[in-house]
């Protein structure tokens, strides 16, 4: 009888991982579907096009938390290089990543990490997993201000470690000083850059929300 107990109890242990593991898949799969999409949203500018990826990064670092933001970022960096057209404009291989817009690609790396941990970090200090991001109505208001605040610091914060990498990348690239590259690379896009934080925020606030309240917050 023990023996049936356990066997049963191993197998229910088995199959809940086979779960886990299969869950842990599909977000990371369609984190790496977000960062397609947003690719594929692109306006051709040279050296640097204008895509929707810098917030695909947002969202995915934010809501799969730092382990698999990162880890979806790394697969679509490895899809990508082996070909499949997942970067801007339809492109794939190492030459995108050689090219150009690498250091941006690969910046996305440290971007999904910091997004994440500041997303981690605010759901660490709610009152419970439940009930994330709304710990007590008495300071929704002050907790409120805190999310947006810390969300914003971290979306910052990663935007800005892309720069930190791409950057100096483009510099390199193109023989152009550091001045210059940033006068191309990122200067255009300041502004859209503050308008999709502006969007990362709330999407990553009102999506944990909804992943908390079915348990599928993977952090």
């Amino acid at each position: 009888m023990k023996t049936d107990l356990t066997t049963a109890a191993n197998g229910r242990t088995a199959r809940t991982e086979a779960s886990r593991a299969l869950l842990t898949a599909g977000m990371v799969a369609a984190g790496v579907g977000v960062l397609t999409a947003g690719a594929w949203l692109s306006v051709p500018f040279y050296p640097v096009p204008l895509t929707m990826q810098t917030l695909a990064v947002l969202v995915v670092g934010g809501l799969l938390g730092p382990t698999l933001g990162v880890s979806a970022v790394a697969t679509y960096l490895f899809v990508g290089a082996m070909g499949a057209p997942v970067f801007h404009n339809g492109l794939g291989g190492l030459a995108v990543l050689a090219g150009p817009t690498g250091g941006y690609l690969v910046g996305f790396l440290p971007a999904a990490l910091i997004m994440g941990l500041a997303a981690q970090r605010l759901m660490k200090s709610s009152c419970d997993h439940s009930r994330f991001f709304a710990c007590t109505s008495r300071s929704r208001r002050t907790g409120s201000i805190r999310e947006i605040a810390l969300l914003t610091a971290g979306a910052l914060l990663a935007g800005a470690a892309i720069y930190g990498v791409g950057l100096p990348w483009l510099s390199l690239f193109t023989g152009r000083s550091l001045t210059a590259a940033a006068a191309v690379g990122a200067v255009p896009f300041l502004l859209g850059d503050l308008l999709k934080t502006a969007v990362a925020v709330g999407a990553v606030r009102s999506g944990a929300r909804a992943l908390s309240r079915r348990r599928f917050l993977p952090f």
